[in-house]
């Protein structure tokens, strides 16, 4: 079975696929970096929809979704934006974890996997 990979770093893909799953790596507001965390998310969300088209599949096919947030205290505002945008009827399974990111300009961290 091939494996296809976009976006690769020297540290990580942005994406891989294997089979009919596709893989995304953790997911940082790039363009909203330092906003609310609404704004970063909505960045996110956007940018995991480029990653899946890119990848042949969309979010109605997600299967698993992990969120880093630094603080619980935005868990609401991050979810208003999440279920603004997720596909009814084919939410994903889900964690959502408080952590301190990679750098303090970034609130919020989305890691997805779908089918394809």
């Amino acid at each position: 079975m091939s494996i296809q990979r976009f976006e690769t770093g020297p540290r990580m893909s942005q994406v891989v696929v294997h089979g009919n799953t596709v893989y995304l790596a953790g997911v940082v507001a790039n363009k909203a970096a330092g906003e609310s965390v609404t704004k970063q998310t909505q960045d996110i969300l956007a940018t995991i929809d480029g990653h899946l088209a890119k990848a042949g599949t969309d979010k109605s096919k997600l299967l698993s979704a992990t969120i880093y947030i630094t603080d619980m205290k935005t868990f609401g505002e991050m979810n208003a934006v999440w279920d603004a945008w997720v596909s009814p009827g084919n939410t994903p399974a889900r964690a959502t974890v408080e952590a301190k990111l990679a750098a303090p300009q970034y609130t919020v961290e989305i890691m997805v996997t779908a089918a394809k």
